[in-house]
């Protein structure tokens, strides 16, 4: 069986590419330059993508195969103006429709692949505040919910193709070696950490060994379509992640980052940090997904180990 990953040089797609390639899995990343990729994990190997559209790459794709589309600029690289916002956006929209494009061609052509995991983000349902929310609860009215919307929509039209697809609403995830935590831990192993704002916000919060696992079982759970929250089953607030990985550090917590700082250093971004979601994995637990962390004092003792 093929496997294309489309953003499968990051952080994510590598986590997921190590275990299909050990499992035998012919496992194609896309990248816009291939020759500069390094580190691909054993038996993978990289094609030319542009980004955008579906030439180079869809006679990659044959009957039976799948499609993982993680590709996207990264959210939080920076302050948000508009021309960033723009880039997030297309960066999302433009890759899905390129997905779709290759899909149809190999439709066309009796090569249809079976299944397409399309990324999103948790900050689909915006800032919900207390309230909790599952795959059924309705997408907020902010930049990312507003992008998080349109990224899924992109992809859509593969249903009509008659292949599976699923959504992965991801949550923060967490591994040690990039992404928010490796951003965290400079500030808190000097004992500067601590909460965004007052930390009353959820954190959606998913160790990395779980969201690979969890989208390795949705590629294979044949049943499986439609949206799935991926993000531990236990939240905890800011305050309270704070105040965990101060302690696996063996360091205080009590430094908070004043709301009108990160307002005026990130802009229109610091919303999205100062807000959250009280997230619940409740259609990936009913699929028959056991998570291997899902309490956070668990995933930092593991992630931080020496």
């Amino acid at each position: 069986m093929r496997v294309v990953i489309a953003g499968g040089s990051g952080l994510i797609g590598r986590a997921v590419a190590a275990p299909l390639a050990a499992a035998g899995k012919d496992v194609v990343v896309l990248s816009r330059d291939p020759d500069r990729v390094r580190g691909l994990p054993a038996g993978v190997r990289a094609a030319r993508w542009d980004g955008h559209s579906a030439a180079g790459w869809e006679a990659l794709l044959e009957a039976g195969s799948a499609v993982i589309n993680l590709a996207g600029e990264a959210i939080a690289a920076g302050r948000w103006t508009e021309e960033r916002k723009r880039r997030i956006r297309a960066s999302r929209v433009d890759a899905g429709r390129a997905v779709v494009d290759a899909v149809r061609l190999a439709a066309e052509a009796g090569r249809a692949p079976a299944v397409v995991l399309q990324a999103s983000g948790i900050g689909y349902y915006g800032d919900a505040g207390d309230r909790e929310v599952d795959e059924d609860s309705p997408p907020g009215a902010d930049f990312l919910a507003a992008a998080s919307v349109a990224w899924e929509a992109s992809s859509a039209e593969i249903e009509t193709l008659g292949v599976r697809r699923v959504l992965l609403r991801t949550g923060v995830v967490l591994d040690r070696d990039g992404g928010a935590l490796r951003k965290m831990l400079p500030p808190f192993r000097l004992g500067l950490g601590g909460p965004l704002g007052g930390g009353r916000q959820w954190f959606p919060w998913i160790h990395m060994a779980d969201e690979a696992g969890a989208i390795l079982f949705l590629l294979a759970a044949e049943a499986a379509s439609g949206p799935f929250n991926l993000c531990a089953p236990r939240p905890v607030r800011s305050r309270d992640f704070a105040r965990a990985l101060g302690k696996q550090l063996h360091r205080p917590s009590i430094l908070p980052v004043p709301a009108p700082a990160l307002r005026l250093a990130l802009g229109e971004l610091a919303a999205a940090l100062l807000g959250g979601q009280r997230a619940n994995p409740r259609r990936l637990l009913a699929a028959g997904y056991r998570f291997r962390f899902p309490d956070l004092p668990e995933a930092l003792a593991d992630l931080l180990a020496p």
